[in-house]
C-alpha cells in the first residue's frame, strides 16, 4: 500500500476533513481537555519534543498519531517539519495548542467554512484568560492556524538557534489564495503562573530581536509576505513610543480597563515585553559592533 493511501487508511469516517496537529512538550496537564474535544476531526496528530512527562502517553490513550521532533536549530521547525516531512492526508490542515479547546460552536462553523470554494485558509479568533480569569476586552487574539494542504507553509526564516524555540511561534503562514474568518472563538487558556509567563515571554522577546535585525539586514520590513499588523510592530519596534502605545492601545482605547486588575496587569505585561524586545535590539547591536572589531 502506498504511504497516501496507508495515511488515509487511518481516517476516521464520517468527520471533517481536517487534520489537526499538537505540537507539545511536557503538557500532559492540558492535553487531556484539548484532545477530548477533537473527536469531530479526521485525524489528530500530536508532535513531540522530547517530552519528560507523560505527554505521549496521553496522547496515544486519546488515539492521536505520535510524532518525535527533534530540532537541530535551523529551518525547518516543528509545524513546517510536519507540513513538508508528514504531509496530512486530508484536505484540510488545523494547527492548535495543548491550551487551546474548540467547542461545537466553532466546529459547526468550521464545518461550513470549509465547504466554502473560494478560501484556502482561515484566520482564527480566540478568547485569552490571565490570572485565571477570562479577557473580555483589550487586543483581540486572532492567528491564521487553519488551511488548505499544500497551500502554505510558514514563514522561512533561515534562524542560526536563536534560541531553543523549536516551535514556530511569531512565524507567520504564508497562504496562496484568498484567507477568509471564522468568528466563533477558541479558548486559549494557558496562564501557569507569572514566572512560566515572564520565562515564556523573555525567550520570545529574543526571538523578536533578533528577527528584527534580521529583517532590517535584509530590508525586508515591509515585505509582503508580512501581515498588516507584523508591518506596524517591525516598522516602530524599536521607538521609545511603541510599548506605551500598545499599552494605551490595549488597556484604554481596546477598553482592557473593563477587564479590572487582570486587564491592567495584562496590558502591563505587553508594554513590558515590548520594552524588553526593545532593549535586547540595542543590546545585540553593541554586541554585533563589537564582534566587527574584533
Amino acid at each position: 500500500m502506498a504511504l497516501a493511501d496507508e495515511k488515509a487508511a487511518t481516517l476516521r469516517a464520517g468527520t471533517l476533513p481536517i487534520t489537526v496537529v499538537v505540537p507539545v512538550k511536557n503538557e500532559e496537564r492540558s492535553l487531556p481537555r484539548c484532545l477530548a474535544q477533537l473527536t469531530r476531526f479526521a485525524e489528530v496528530i500530536v508532535v513531540d519534543s522530547g517530552s519528560t512527562d507523560g505527554t505521549k502517553q496521553v496522547a496515544r490513550a486519546a488515539g492521536a498519531r505520535v510524532l518525535e521532533f527533534d530540532w537541530n536549530g535551523r529551518f525547518p521547525k516543528k509545524r513546517n517539519w510536519v507540513l513538508m516531512q508528514h504531509t496530512p492526508a486530508t484536505p484540510w490542515v488545523l494547527f492548535l495548542d495543548a491550551d487551546e479547546f474548540v467547542d461545537r460552536a466553532f466546529c459547526d462553523q468550521l464545518e461550513r467554512a470549509i465547504e466554502d470554494e473560494r478560501f484556502d485558509g482561515y484566520w482564527l479568533n480566540y478568547t485569552n484568560h490571565f490570572l485565571r480569569r477570562r479577557l473580555r476586552h483589550g487586543v483581540p487574539q486572532r492567528k491564521l492556524a487553519l488551511f488548505r494542504v499544500g497551500k502554505a507553509l510558514y514563514e522561512r526564516i533561515d534562524e542560526d538557534a536563536w534560541s531553543g524555540l523549536d516551535m514556530e511561534i511569531h512565524e507567520h503562514p504564508v497562504v496562496e489564495g484568498k484567507v477568509g474568518e471564522i468568528t466563533a472563538p477558541i479558548e486559549h487558556n494557558d496562564f501557569r503562573g507569572i514566572k512560566k509567563f515572564l520565562d515564556r515571554h523573555s525567550d520570545y522577546a529574543l526571538w523578536e530581536a533578533r528577527r528584527y535585525l534580521l529583517l532590517e539586514r535584509q530590508n525586508k520590513a515591509g515585505a509582503r509576505d508580512l501581515t498588516s499588523r507584523q508591518r506596524f510592530k517591525y516598522a516602530n519596534l524599536e521607538r521609545w513610543w511603541y510599548p506605551w502605545f500598545y499599552f494605551i492601545y490595549a488597556y484604554v482605547i481596546r477598553l482592557g480597563v473593563l477587564d479590572g486588575a487582570a486587564g491592567f496587569q495584562y496590558a502591563f505585561y505587553k508594554a513590558w515585553y515590548f520594552l524588553t524586545i526593545r532593549l535586547l535590539i540595542q543590546e545585540l547591536r553593541v554586541a554585533e559592533k563589537g564582534s566587527i572589531r574584533d
